[in-house]
């Protein structure tokens, strides 16, 4: 009689975590090839303050206290911190301090940039991990997993044609 009490309890107690059971982080995974250097690309990347200089969406940035602060063209905003410079590497890493930015429909995200030589030229990857606006059950259109990972997607990808053009020589 025991174990099957005991047996109810760890069953109810299993059930309950599961319905609690929240959003799973999204991964977001963009790419680009630059004819240019490692090194001069690592140079634009690392810049974390340098974002306005190459991302056509940014269009100022404050930095202090090892947060930079985006303003975008659109008038979101982004407050993110510097989490990882390592010039061994060329990888950056930050996060999203500002919870619930207006600028994606994502409560928190995390990301790196890494460069890495590639067939004479440089290869950035922009990677970053996030979670949706809404962390109910069934979040409404616009605030769910598939408007996150489509947000944070279109950004990277502007984000990186834009450091393409800046470390080809073009205007940034």
């Amino acid at each position: 009689m025991r174990f099957r009490l005991l047996a109810a309890a760890v069953l109810a107690l299993a059930s309950s975590v599961a319905l609690a059971h929240g959003p799973t982080p999204q991964k977001i995974d963009e790419k680009i090839e630059i004819k240019a250097e490692p090194a001069k690309a690592w140079a634009l990347v690392k810049d974390f303050a340098g974002i306005k200089n190459w991302h056509p969406d940014v269009e100022s940035v404050s930095f202090k206290d090892g947060e930079r602060t985006l303003k975008l063209k659109n008038g979101a905003e982004l407050v993110e911190s510097l989490d990882e410079v390592d010039d061994g590497a060329m990888r950056l890493g930050y996060r999203l301090s500002n919870e619930g930015s207006d600028a994606f429909p994502v409560g928190s995200y995390s990301a790196t940039m890494v460069v890495s030589a590639k067939d004479g030229s440089a290869e950035i990857a922009w990677q970053g991990r996030a979670y949706r606006l809404d962390t109910s059950n069934e979040p409404p259109e616009g605030k769910d997993d598939a408007s996150a990972v489509k947000a944070m997607s279109d950004f990277f990808r502007t984000g990186l044609e834009g450091l393409k053009k800046k470390a080809e020589g073009g205007a940034g």
